[in-house]
């Protein structure tokens, strides 16, 4: 049953018994546990549960109840209620329209078919429920990240979806266990989904940042910058990727008799040996120019640096060049040409490498959108490595940006433009046993009880959505989204400008149009189109603010009507001469003692 018995605080006289259903869909109301009924003769009831997943569990179940055919009984209720003809018809013309499990290649199962699809359904949403009630989760403490009440825990859930055998038994060891398999599979394709979400977030902040960095007045000037042995890892721009990779470690003679392991493990030795001289010029960069993070270390290992020849360089350890290793975290691109020179200046002769070729406006980032430079150097006959990141971008992941970059490459996601695609070619039954996985994540936060400052619920909700807008959900797609849009304009680090809110305006353009509430989409769609145009201001003024700081030169020296490309390559190089002056103002202002070297 889906229903429990009445209980000391239902109204009997208004409490609808009786009702033979043709549709159900979602309400609208925030607490997202709310379904409007239609019923045979026109008559529409909205049915409340006490926690937004035992909503998604009734609407399921009936909406996969609506797209079989009617029983006996149904029969005779209908038959009762408006006769024979008249019910029937009403039946075949709602059966194709209303339930969702009606159409496509879910229309051509047959009846034994959804009965098990149904049973299989209710039975992983009850176990779900169970393991929520006995709180086996981990993240069943919601008020240790802020406020509020207890957001609806174990304690709180007074219905349960549960299936039993029509002689009353529950199901044996058996079908529990494959119950829990079942469970299994399904939660570790939502963990997957979230991750991806994830990922795809975090590679929009890596770009939404960039783009910021990118107004900085100096930046066409680093941009202009050629790097030592920098050809980057974009083959369209001419790159090295792999086996090709310009700097090695050098190759000495007993290499030759020894096997990659052995190698490896020389190596690592030789890391060790230049380890401290590398700590050495960290600090005395750190010391100049005021780090907002350093790091040195820990030496590679081995092991890590065969997987990654294998993996990269087609097996040669050589090619590895970040044994020795440190982190240097600056705080804008002025600090980074200050760092430049000064390492130039400071320990030039051992410089064997400068990759800028990531910060380069016209080049590729790193999967997942990251971006950094990186100088390689000789240390005691090793070749050592420092990372330089900015610091704009280091603060989106910190140090897990590596796992971040290790998993966007490892699954490819930058090859997917929205993380819902990931969904794509999912049937109908796995897209609503994922919903049951997704209310799992967030049984501890009702919608209505989330705060801006979980960012651990949001995440969850948002992949959610996604879940909602597949499986034709648009309502709580909806709902969902507004309470999000809500929590990232109440966010002081985020706003209603912010990049990641105009990104839920999108889905809530796409959810409306879904609904065909097309006028209200409309409204949305222009809150997006005002978006894009003041970005395009922001980079229309910055490039102003670059271009005054030459109005006491002749503007026809820029430009040439009888070439197109001579035209555009004045205006680089002029851009480039103003954002030189404005680095030597800053240098002169923030780092004089540049001169001094």
């Amino acid at each position: 049953t889906l229903v429990s018995g009445p209980s000391s605080n239902t109204d009997m006289n208004t409490l609808m018994t009786k009702m033979v259903v043709i549709n159900a869909k979602p309400s609208s109301d925030i607490s997202r546990r709310g379904i409007i009924l239609t019923g045979v003769r026109g008559e529409i009831h909205t049915v409340v549960a006490c926690e937004q997943r035992t909503a998604i569990a009734w609407l399921e179940s009936m909406d996969m109840m609506l797209a079989s055919s009617p029983n006996d009984a149904t029969r005779a209720a209908m038959e009762n209620q408006l006769g024979e003809g008249v019910a029937m018809n009403r039946v075949l013309s709602q059966k194709s329209t209303r339930s969702n499990w009606a159409k496509g290649k879910e229309s051509k199962l047959s009846q034994t078919e959804r009965d098990q699809i149904e049973e299989r359904y209710v039975n992983l949403a009850a176990y779900s429920n169970n393991l929520i009630r006995a709180g086996a989760f981990p993240n069943s403490n919601a008020n240790s990240q802020g406020k509020g009440k207890a957001a609806g825990g174990g304690g709180g859930i007074y219905y349960t979806v549960t299936q039993i055998h029509d002689d009353g038994e529950e199901y044996d060891e058996e079908t529990l266990e494959s119950i829990a398999k079942r469970r299994a599979v399904i939660k570790d394709s939502w963990d997957f989904f979230r991750m991806v979400c994830s990922l795809l977030r975090d590679k929009r902040k890596y770009d939404e940042v960039f783009r910021k960095l990118q107004l900085d007045p100096v930046y066409s000037y680093l941009n202009s910058m050629t790097g030592l042995n920098d050809p980057g890892d974009d083959m369209a721009m001419g790159g090295n990727i792999g086996a090709d990779k310009p700097i090695t470690q050098m190759h000495l003679a007993e290499y030759d008799d020894m096997s990659n392991s052995q190698i490896a493990k020389d190596l690592v030795r030789r890391a060790e040996v230049a380890l401290p001289s590398l700590v050495e010029i960290c600090k005395a960069l750190a010391g100049s120019l005021g780090m907002e993070e350093v790091g040195v270390g820990p030496v590679k290992d081995a092991s890590a640096a065969l997987r990654k020849a294998e993996k990269k360089y087609e097996g040669d350890v050589l090619k590895v060049t970040d044994y020795c290793r440190a982190l240097l975290v600056v705080k804008d691109f002025p600090t980074l040409l200050a760092l430049l020179e000064l390492a130039r200046d400071s320990f030039g002769p051992l410089i064997r490498r400068v990759k800028l070729s990531t910060l380069k406006s016209d080049r590729n980032a790193k999967p997942g959108g990251y971006r950094d430079c990186i100088i390689n150097l000789e240390l005691k006959d090793h070749i050592c490595e420092i990372q330089i990141h900015m610091w704009p971008m280091w603060v989106i992941c910190g140090v897990d940006g590596f796992r971040h970059y290790r998993h966007c490459l490892e699954y490819s996601t930058d090859t997917f433009g929205d993380p819902y695609e990931a969904l794509a070619g999912l049937d109908r039954k796995t897209m609503a046993e994922l919903i049951v996985m997704a209310e799992e994540a967030v049984a501890d936060m009702p919608l209505e009880t989330l705060e801006w400052y979980h960012e651990k619920f949001i995440l969850d909700y948002f992949a959610e959505v996604g879940l909602f807008l597949h499986h034709g959900l648009h309502e709580w797609a909806e709902t969902t989204l507004r309470a999000l849009i809500k929590l990232r304009c109440q966010s002081p680090d985020i706003g209603p400008d912010h990049h990641e809110t105009i990104t839920l305006y999108k889905y809530l353009e796409q959810a409306l149009r879904a609904q065909k509430r097309i006028d209200e989409a409309d409204e949305v769609a222009a809150k997006i189109a005002e978006y894009k145009q003041l970005k395009t201001n922001e980079k229309v003024e910055a490039d102003k603010s670059t271009w005054d700081q030459w109005v006491t030169e002749p503007f026809e020296s820029i430009v040439d009507p009888n070439k197109k490309e001579r035209e555009e390559e004045e205006r680089i190089k002029k851009e480039v001469r103003a954002s030189k002056k404005a680095w030597r103002k800053i240098r002169e202002e923030r780092f004089r003692f540049l001169d001094a070297n």
